[in-house]
């Protein structure tokens, strides 16, 4: 593995250096030095490359031997960036070489931000010279009185008009000056007085303080029921990595829904921290870059692309929520972000703490293995009490015929709207209804580009794939039989649930909490704001109403289809549904009223359910590492899998087939397919899947390697390395 590289070039300046190039390449390119030029490793230069002018970085390896400088194109500029640290750079080696990915592909993620490589932009404004010829006019006065106030300023915030400014400095009485920076985040206060903790969280908290103040890496996993106050706990720790000097970076599995999160940080340090997310305009992100790179953000909340920020002093990380799969990248360079920021803690000599009330396995088995430690909040904060969680067992007490609500929840909401308190239902399905066919012939509506039916959306009289985007109108006949008026919406959503309530609660006043109406910070900070100001009465809501939030008034969670998740053959699908309905759970009672949890169940005999209704999430974890463990399945063995898709149907599959029979063979290794995938066809392109199985002690990155190499592969298809799947569509 790299090394920091000082010693890679000699004192005297290098006549080539190697360049890293944000493409998927197979590694650097040698480019000459032009003499009087300053490169060292980690400089942002531009270089050429064919007739385009390309970013890059000088990487960490010696130039090519036996090369003639005569035959190297020249390094064109070094930007004025600070250098990319040798942290950053052994973590893109690192990440590159895990996941199999072209090295330049992973540095093109720590290069998000090109245009926070050129110098900052000069703001010019005025001061006075204390002197000039000029007459001292009243407005002249004005103007001479703020600059002895404040100086510089600029021309618009004088109280002048622009005339009587060229004026005064044709007098000589004021003079163009540089404006100094204005720091583009405030630095939060560790100081600041935040809420009291409890006697656990103090303890809890200073057990992570003593882990940052030691300037060394650990993996911590810090476990807590909903409710019991991870954040305000693990923000003591950010207070700690303050008073160091050092930066702080928190990983949130979905920033966009975390006002919340972020008012609790504002109301701890007395400012807000600096955010990464994809939503952020290209001006904000660009100085957001060169805050990180300058360590003028000493907090940084972000996205999982956060972890390839150029933190110069990483001090601590946070990943909250850890077990949550929107750490998993699936596109491009393939990656897990709870995994990948330990590894980027550990080459940053710093602690990182994963946090939540439901880990995940992986992470237990490294709790188990000694390889992290473990910090536990048993009970909820403030006195708040669990709540207490029923299966409605809906074949004893169906819905009405058409209907999706059984009586006991009706009744249930009934009781709690008429108390004056808050309820909810939840359903991990957006749109109206899944599903969309013709009572005549039975024809599915389904999407031109994927294996997939299209979701009816009702309210904006769509028909929508939620895999590729593909959008139609609802027909008004049946594409196959030409009937009319003969489509039919089948099973629920969000939107069908809410036409549902509107007809049992006519009263009350209702929110659907969804991915299509709350598309971005805004709007999940307003809808939480009508919750808590109790301008809500009912919330319907996908998962996105069970990360994090915190509604006092909240004491009814009713969930429309507890079974939802299970259906399938995936690995994880019970860890998952256990995971996702106890957080929703958690936003029941977290005051002082007790919650109450309906879960509507056609299997109340389901591990899953009663590990729920028992509140025993421990034993249900024991039944899955015992299920697990014999057969080497994650996290007691090793998953890798190989995607192969492209537009030729016939091609594809001959090159999943070539894999298939091209597959390793040795003790210990299995592997599984070639197979059409779950989702045969995506976006247009013909999909198929092998998957790779090793016991834990065996490196698969070798043999996925080799196994690669024995098959030709066509540019129309393509190969994607999954290595630690989370999905299997």
């Amino acid at each position: 593995m790299p090394q920091p590289s000082a010693s890679l070039f000699p004192e005297k300046l290098p006549a080539a250096v190697p360049v890293l190039l944000p493409l998927p390449l197979a590694g650097a390119y040698d480019y000459a030095v032009p003499e009087g030029l300053h490169v060292e490793p980690g400089s942002f230069v531009v270089v050429p490359l064919g007739p385009r002018r390309m970013l890059g970085v000088v990487w960490d390896r010696p130039p090519e031997a036996g090369l003639p400088n005569i035959k190297l194109r020249p390094i064109i500029e070094v930007l004025p960036a600070p250098p990319m640290r040798p942290a950053l750079r052994r973590f893109v080696d690192w990440v590159a070489a895990y996941t199999l990915s072209a090295p330049g592909a992973v540095m093109r993620m720590a290069m998000s931000a090109p245009s926070a490589l050129e110098k900052p932009a000069i703001r010019a404004g005025w001061r006075a010279t204390g002197a000039g010829t000029g007459r001292v006019t009243p407005d002249r006065a004005k103007v001479l009185e703020a600059l002895a106030e404040h100086s510089p300023q600029p021309g618009e915030a004088l109280p002048a008009s622009p005339a009587v400014i060229r004026g005064m400095a044709k007098a000589g009485m004021i003079e163009p000056a540089v404006l100094p920076q204005a720091p583009r985040f405030a630095r939060p206060d560790p100081e600041h007085p935040g809420p009291p903790l409890s006697e656990t969280q103090a303890g809890v908290a200073a057990a992570l303080r003593q882990r940052v103040a030691a300037h060394e890496f650990s993996v911590t996993l810090l476990r807590g029921v909903t409710g019991s106050g991870k954040t305000e706990t693990y923000l003591d720790a950010v207070a700690e990595c303050l008073r160091q000097g050092r930066q702080a970076l928190v990983l949130l599995p979905e920033i966009a829904l975390s006002s919340q999160w972020l008012s609790r940080f504002q109301s701890r340090f007395g400012c807000a921290p600096a955010l990464w997310h994809s939503e952020l305009s290209p001006g904000i992100r660009r100085d957001t870059w060169r805050a990180v790179a300058e360590g003028a953000a000493p907090v940084l909340v972000g996205a999982r692309s956060a972890l390839f920020l150029p933190f110069p002093d990483l001090g601590l990380i946070i990943v909250d929520e850890e077990h949550e799969t929107a750490f998993k990248q699936e596109d491009g360079v393939v990656y897990h972000a709870r995994d990948m920021a330990v590894v980027r803690a550990r080459f940053s000599q710093a602690p990182c703490v994963l946090v939540s009330a439901t880990p995940s396995l992986e992470t237990i088995a490294n709790v188990e293995a000694g390889r992290y430690t473990e910090l536990t909040l048993p009970t909820r904060h403030g006195g708040a009490s669990l709540p207490s969680i029923e299966v409605l067992d809906l074949r004893a007490t169906p819905p009405e015929r058409g209907r999706f609500l059984a009586p006991p929840l009706i009744e249930a909401i009934e009781q709690t709207l008429a108390r004056g308190e808050q309820a909810m239902l939840f359903l991990n399905r957006r749109g109206y209804a899944p599903l969309t066919l013709c009572r005549t012939c039975g024809h599915r509506m389904q999407c031109p580009n994927c294996t997939a039916w299209l979701v009816e959306h009702r309210a904006q009289r769509r028909l929508q794939c939620h895999h590729c985007g593909h959008a139609e109108p609802i027909p008004p006949r049946c594409p196959e039989c030409n009937a009319e008026h003969s489509l039919t919406a089948i099973g629920p959503g969000v939107e069908r649930v809410q036409e549902e309530a509107a007809l049992l609660f006519p009263d009350a006043r209702r929110l659907v909490m969804a991915s299509d109406n709350i598309p971005g910070p805004a709007a999940a900070a307003e809808a939480a704001r009508r919750i808590e100001d109790r301008e809500v009465d009912l919330v319907i809501g996908t998962q996105i109403v069970a990360k994090g939030w915190h509604f006092p008034h909240l004491t009814l969670v009713g969930v429309v289809d507890a079974d939802l998740g299970l259906a399938g053959g995936d690995l994880r699908a019970a860890e998952r549904t256990v995971q996702l309905l106890h957080q929703v759970a958690g936003r029941a009672g977290r005051a002082e009223a007790p919650g109450r949890v309906l879960l509507q169940s056609f299997s109340p005999e389901h591990p899953v359910m009663q590990a729920l209704l028992t509140h025993d999430i421990g034993r249900f974890v024991a039944e899955e590492k015992a299920q697990r463990a014999p057969d080497h399945w994650p996290p007691y063995g090793r998953l890798a899998a190989l995607v192969i898709s492209g537009e030729d149907a016939v091609e594809t599959a001959r090159v999943a087939r070539d894999l298939g029979l091209a597959a390793p063979v040795m003790a210990g290794v299995q592997v599984l397919g070639p197979a059409p995938a779950p989702l045969a066809m995506l976006r247009g392109r013909h999909r198929h899947r092998l998957l790779l199985k090793a016991e834990r002690g065996i490196a698969v990155q070798p043999l996925l390697r080799e196994w690669l190499d024995r098959v030709a592969v066509p540019n129309a298809v393509r190969v994607q390395v999954d290595v630690d799947p989370v999905s299997f569509l």
